[in-house]
């Protein structure tokens, strides 16, 4: 189990609370010495344009630091994949997230759709063909949802509930139907959690996840997404890379 993390994650490049100051040192902290880090190089412009226009790619580069950490973040996407197809499961500890940003449009504190990005690398590198996207984020990631409508080779699953069984079962039920992938990509949001902003799952149900995703044999690589209570948001990253790992 790798980690795949770079200094510049701690910047401080927004004021909204992806970009909060501390956020990330409190995943380091509770992380420590468990796991080997490894760091990402940035993305290129042409793995953006993977998934993304020429248009929005632009728009992206007009904010200077924004773009240099977003394209960091993609690259962090995208080695934790490479590890992933190598046989080794992988944790990209990145920001800013992604998976609210679409072919031409982004919200909700993202820019470039990290995991989006991976995945059609990996594609296109020839690496899988059919790949599972498993979001379990307290926000729909529209982005991703709209990167890969009409493909039916790359699926897109949101976990969402009133109760926490019917989340642990929404999974469940994803992976039946999904038997035939070859790659499952994991948008980590962590802000569903009791303690943060959607108030529903314990830190035991990600280590539960992990353990469901993992049962399936396949290669798995996840990217940090949500996740803003940073009393809580490293407990629940350590519980899932144990369940992971």
């Amino acid at each position: 189990m790798r980690v795949v993390y770079h200094p510049r994650f701690t910047e401080v490049y927004d004021i909204d609370p992806a970009a909060a100051r501390g956020r990330i040192e409190a995943v380091l902290e509770e992380l420590g010495n468990r796991y080997t880090f490894v760091e990402p190089e940035p993305a290129t412009d042409e793995d953006i344009l993977l998934v993304h226009t020429p248009e929005h790619l632009e728009r992206v580069r007009r904010h200077s630091h924004v773009y240099e950490l977003a394209l960091l973040a993609a690259g962090g996407a995208i080695k934790a994949s490479d590890l992933a197809v190598q046989g080794e499961p992988a944790f990209a500890l990145i920001r800013p997230p992604g998976h609210h940003a679409g072919p031409n449009s982004c919200w909700g504190f993202c820019w470039f759709n990290n995991v989006a990005i991976a995945v059609e690398k990996l594609r296109q590198k020839g690496h899988v063909r059919k790949a599972l996207i498993i979001d379990f984020d307290l926000h729909y990631g529209d982005g991703t949802a709209k990167i890969f409508s009409g493909n039916s080779e790359v699926r897109y699953c949101h976990l969402s509930g009133q109760m926490r069984e019917s989340v642990l079962r929404q999974l469940e039920v994803c992976l039946e139907r999904n038997a035939d992938i070859e790659l499952i990509a994991v948008s980590a949001g962590f802000d569903n959690h009791e303690a943060d902003w959607g108030g529903l799952l314990k830190t035991e149900d990600y280590t539960a996840i992990a353990s469901m995703l993992k049962a399936m044999g396949l290669p798995v690589f996840a990217a940090l997404e949500g996740g803003y209570s940073h009393r809580v948001l490293g407990k629940n990253v350590v519980a899932f890379l144990a369940g992971l790992s």
